[in-house]
């Protein structure tokens, strides 16, 4: 029997090829599917986000890449007859219809909103009840205080970010006005089993060299952060220093010089859309690896907001270690074994070492940090019981 309805919006159609965040995103659905709800997903695209099939924006919704790669998430996790993509004035996209979405979304409990992913004004306010999930922490509270608005943030009633440091003396992020509860990145463990198989020791990540924060640059509201490539500078080393094998699935937009960089310093690059383009790939190149290596966005840092990447998440309920960027998470989150923070590239020199003495030992406690802090069962069970 059904435990209740619930709205999820969360968009995948806005990024055609990244399996990364179709996972991200699609753990929400499938983490409250699996509690026993119904879950209704509706995706808004927006005309912006539209690709054509040649790779350059397309002239809104016909002809783009984005609806056949809705289509193909849906049809993989088997989601026909709950999912919805619609368009920023409502349009019918794919799947079921907006007025059916408008029905149901009445109807719901709840409507949880990742990231506000979900901006259509009427759905938010025929809700009865909705949570807006701050997956980006840094960068929402710098946007809120500076007084610009925020529209993915309007038509919430309860506040959630996964940034455990946001509202505690451990950040330095100004106050946003918002009361912030805290929550986690879930990861339906199910989906994401102990990977058996030995892997050749190489550290691996998937990334992109730089991008904007959710609410627009940041140059906007007079702040200036490091990109992820600028972080990565710092440890370019890392693989001279080390002797191990560093790879990373690096997004450069077409731009050379980044790739040549970091294979002049020893590391291997590859093309994201090729080796994690959907989620399947994805899962397949984190199980194959065999620790995970990975800098954090500078306002992510700088601010110690506190913020964990879902993808390191996946590393860790992979068993595979996961030796990446302090954020401030090292306050909430166990770290030393299993999961190892640093904020040098001495400290990131150190832990690749701890790893490779004891890699077995690492990988079984990788699991089970996962287990105990990102199991989708436990977070949304508490989330829910803080939100309704």
């Amino acid at each position: 029997m059904s435990r209740g309805l619930l709205l999820v919006g969360a968009t995948v159609a806005s990024f055609p090829g990244n399996g990364g965040i179709a996972w991200e995103r699609l753990s929400w659905v499938l983490g409250f599917r699996k509690l026993g709800y119904d879950v209704l997903w509706v995706d808004q695209l927006g005309r912006g986000q539209c690709v054509h099939p040649a790779g350059v924006e397309a002239d809104g919704y016909a002809n783009c890449l984005n609806v056949p790669w809705f289509e193909s998430i849906v049809e993989r996790f088997g989601l026909a007859g709950s999912a919805a993509l619609i368009g920023d004035d409502g349009e019918s996209l794919s799947g079921l219809s907006f007025e059916h979405v408008l029905t149901a979304g009445a109807e719901a409990e709840l409507l949880v909103n990742p990231g506000g992913d979900l901006r259509h004004s009427e759905l938010k306010r025929r809700a009865r009840r909705s949570v807006y999930i701050d997956v980006d922490p840094g960068f929402t509270q710098l946007w809120l205080s500076s007084g610009r608005p925020v529209r993915r943030m309007e038509r919430h009633d309860v506040h959630f970010t996964i940034g455990e440091n946001i509202g505690t003396p451990a950040s330095d992020l100004p106050p946003s006005g918002i009361e912030w509860r805290h929550t986690r990145q879930p990861v339906v463990l199910d989906d994401w089993p102990f990977a058996e198989e030995d892997a050749e020791p190489r550290f691996t990540t998937v990334g992109r060299w730089r991008g904007t924060g959710p609410h627009g640059p940041l140059d906007d509201i007079g702040q200036r952060f490091s990109s992820k490539g600028d972080e990565l500078l710092g440890v370019l080393d890392i693989p001279a220093r080390t002797g191990l094998d560093f790879e990373i699935a690096l997004d450069t937009r077409g731009d050379e010089e980044p790739r040549a960089l970091l294979e002049s310093h020893g590391w291997r690059v590859v093309d994201p859309v090729s080796v994690a383009g959907d989620p399947h790939s994805f899962r397949c190149y984190v199980q194959a690896s065999w620790a995970e290596f990975s800098v954090a966005k500078g306002a992510y840092v700088e601010t110690r907001s506190g913020w964990f990447s879902e993808r390191t998440a996946r590393y860790l309920a992979s068993g595979r270690p996961a030796l990446v960027q302090d954020t401030g998470f090292s306050r909430t989150l166990p770290v030393g074994e299993g999961l190892l923070a640093f904020r040098t590239l001495d400290e990131a020199v150190e832990g690749a070492a701890r790893i490779a003495a004891d890699y077995e030992r690492h990988r079984r406690t990788a699991r089970s940090i996962a287990e105990e802090c990102f199991d989708s069962d436990k977070l949304l069970t508490r989330l829910l019981e803080d939100a309704m």
